[in-house]
């Protein structure tokens, strides 16, 4: 219960430090982009670390890691329908939305990523889980397209400094080829079952 609570804490210090900054007007030149980017990273993050969870447990022997997954997921959804009304709102705008979206290709990922993982973010309740049965498990292999997708969008719209891009890259494929190790190509493709 303690580590729950202290890992809830840890998730939502993005969104807290993000909340002091606004108040404390500490945004620099262009706010808005800010408070997107800041989002959009903490959502990439916390969905990296929901991926970091099995190893973790095997590698520890201790399953209170995955007690604290689903939470991540979750707090990695609220951190990008958030990212998804500040870019609306800052960057995009709500007008002649097709034209803009069809234009920039790191939006087309952004947006892909986004909507794979509404049907995640709905199916994580344990009434969900119950209702889906042996399907749940094959459906929430979606994360790990979405974790590539949502590192395109990243690395898309990376200007000149894409170091940082690079390392979650290669966190992400480490991380996939532990999965592709433990349970073959099978254990990354969604909706496959084993």
């Amino acid at each position: 219960m303690a580590f729950r609570l202290v890992v809830a804490l840890l998730a939502s210090l993005p969104f807290l430090v993000l909340v002091f900054n606004i108040a404390g007007q500490n945004l620099g030149p262009d706010p808005g982009q800010e408070v997107t980017e800041s989002l959009g990273l903490a959502a990439f993050q916390l969905l990296i670390a929901t991926l970091c969870m099995t190893p973790l447990k095997r590698w520890t022997g201790w399953g209170g890691w995955i007690r604290v997954r689903r939470m991540l997921g979750l707090f990695a959804f609220f951190y990008a329908v958030l990212h998804v009304f500040a870019f609306l709102q800052f960057i995009l705008g709500w007008s002649d939305l097709w034209a803009t979206f069809t234009k920039r290709p790191y939006i087309v990922a952004g947006a892909l990523s986004f909507l794979m993982l509404i049907p995640l973010a709905l199916t994580s309740t344990r009434g969900m889980m119950k209702r889906l049965g042996k399907s749940w498990k094959p459906l929430h292999k979606l994360v790990y397209l979405i974790v590539i997708v949502a590192w395109v969008h990243f690395i898309w719209q990376a200007r000149s400094d894409i170091g940082e891009m690079v390392v979650y890259g290669l966190v992400i494929l480490g991380l996939l080829a532990l999965r592709w190790k433990w349970g073959g190509v099978r254990g990354l493709i969604p909706f496959a079952w084993g």
